[in-house]
């Protein structure tokens, strides 16, 4: 039987279980249900949270991915609050690209698909990056070289390394999303690869790695003894 969270018992309801027992203890559902405040009149927020967190499996990054026309086909949630939900996980997106940032050094493969995965690994659309780096695999600087649809995009190798003189380069990782999720190099992309590394000995410019990144997970070049 529907009872409003008014009506709970008061270290149930969300925002009271948020200062009694603090953010930790509350699910995805009650963190969803304080942000947009109230349900339906058949339908308490925490019950509407948790139907709109089933139909995206669970996983906050689905639901990251929802427009906000999407959000408003549940009932009870109108542009308000579609717009504070969706606010609300782009802030927790930033929040991971604020704290790959802090990386300096790079040190695996990993490294780099922790850096950029919460940058390209959920676009819908392809992008190729490099990551440019000095002697102590430090990280200078790191640039979008292009952006193309949804199965591949341009690289113009005169940009690429313009760039690394510029920032007086030592070394590069060349990073691209895959949308479809696969986890396979194409022959274009080992083409590239290798046209860009014959290019790069001549400039005394290390290529130290490509890796393809999908929502997930990751392909290393280097690491599967392609480079």
């Amino acid at each position: 039987m529907y009872m409003p969270i008014n009506q709970w018992a008061e270290d149930d309801r969300p925002r009271e279980k948020f200062l009694l027992k603090g953010k930790a203890a509350l699910s995805d559902s009650e963190l969803l249900a304080i942000l947009i405040g109230s349900g339906t009149r058949n339908e308490s927020a925490v019950q509407l949270c948790q139907r709109i967190l089933a139909s995206s499996n669970h996983n906050l990054t689905i639901l990251s991915k929802l427009s906000i026309a999407q959000l408003m086909q549940f009932k009870g949630i109108g542009e308000a609050k579609a717009i504070t939900i969706a606010a609300a996980l782009e802030l927790g997106r930033r929040r991971r690209v604020e704290e790959a940032v802090v990386l300096e050094k790079i040190t695996s493969s990993k490294d780099v698909f922790e850096l950029m995965q919460p940058i390209i690994g959920e676009l819908a659309h392809e992008e190729f990056w490099v990551i440019y780096l000095n002697n102590a695999n430090k990280i200078i600087y790191k640039s979008q070289i292009s952006k193309g649809g949804i199965t591949g995009t341009l690289v113009d190798s005169r940009v690429i390394f313009k760039i690394a003189f510029e920032y007086n380069a030592t070394a590069l990782i060349l990073l691209h999303n895959h949308p479809s999720g696969k986890l396979q190099a194409s022959q274009a992309d080992i083409t590239l690869t290798k046209n860009l590394q014959q290019a790069s000995k001549s400039l005394e410019i290390q290529i130290l790695d490509h890796i393809i990144i999908t929502e997930n997970h990751y392909f290393s070049f280097a690491d599967e003894g392609i480079l």
